[in-house]
């Protein structure tokens, strides 16, 4: 199983001191060329999507591009999920709907990364007035067919929006998907009491963020669980949120997490772990 090396460094800093400023959620990919890149949620008062390119794989990122919410005319964004395909790029992400605890996963698609910031936000899991959805990490198999893995948001309970579990359904192209059916919930009295949060599929295994109370809202840790849903007992706990994980080309791979500061902001890390160390299962 991957273990998240103990050292990483600042992909990219909080961009502002406090709670709730944050770097971070992110998702990458490889483009067709074998290069890297990568989106990830912006928050300093008001939210942005954030496009990156890589030059050295991973190590460091430039921007290329930016959008907030109200492209979808929503109230916040948070994570996104990248997939190339033949014909450019599509991005997931969960939107906010204004004034409300509702959130909507919604699809963009461009030709070129640059161009995802002037494209049209389609909705593809919409949610209702029962439950909101966000998050989502996104799989497109060699032959064609899709899986989705995303936090659903019990809001049938006024005061309790933050409760979260993962569902998963699948897609033959990736616009119209099945119904949802549960993968991870919380566990009373362990340290995901709160819920459970798919962020990556590796190896076989999910990596997902939990927390205990809705005091730790915003500083879930990354634990592990089978395919079918099963806790792995004796992976370790780590203190990151959102890992995202990436094969490279030369049979290293790549990871992403938030990690929150002393100071309560939180910054976008990485860390490399070299082909062939036996990181892996």
């Amino acid at each position: 199983m991957l273990t998240i090396p103990a050292t990483s460094s600042i992909l990219v800093p909080a961009p502002l001191t406090g709670a709730q400023r944050w770097a971070g959620a992110p998702s990458a990919a490889l483009d067709h060329d074998g290069s890297l890149v990568l989106a990830h949620r912006e928050r300093a008062g008001s939210d942005a999507m954030v496009l990156s390119r890589s030059d050295d794989g991973g190590a460091t990122v430039r921007e290329v591009a930016r959008f907030g919410p109200e492209v979808a005319g929503a109230a916040m964004l948070e994570r996104p999920a990248l997939v190339r395909d033949d014909d450019g790029w599509w991005l997931f992400a969960g939107f906010a709907s204004p004034d409300s605890p509702h959130w909507w996963v919604g699809l963009l698609r461009a030709p070129r990364l640059e161009d995802l910031a002037r494209a049209t936000v389609v909705p593809v899991l919409p949610g209702d007035a029962t439950v909101g959805f966000k998050d989502p990490v996104v799989h497109r198999a060699a032959d064609g067919s899709w899986r989705l893995w995303v936090c659903a948001h019990d809001l049938s309970e006024p005061g309790q929006e933050d409760r979260m579990s993962t569902l998963s359904c699948t897609s033959s192209d990736g616009t119209s998907w099945s119904e949802p059916t549960t993968v991870l919930t919380g566990r009373p009295g362990t340290w995901d009491a709160r819920g459970a949060r798919v962020s990556a599929v590796v190896d076989g295994f999910l990596a997902y963020d939990g927390r205990a109370s809705a005091a730790e809202n915003w500083f879930e840790r990354t634990g592990w669980a089978t395919l079918d849903g099963h806790r792995v007992p004796d992976a370790p706990v780590t203190d990151v949120r959102y890992l995202d994980v990436l094969d490279l080309p030369d049979g290293s791979r790549r990871l992403f997490f938030e990690a929150r500061t002393p100071t309560g902001d939180h910054e976008l890390r990485t860390a490399l772990t070299p082909a062939g160390s036996g990181c892996s299962a």
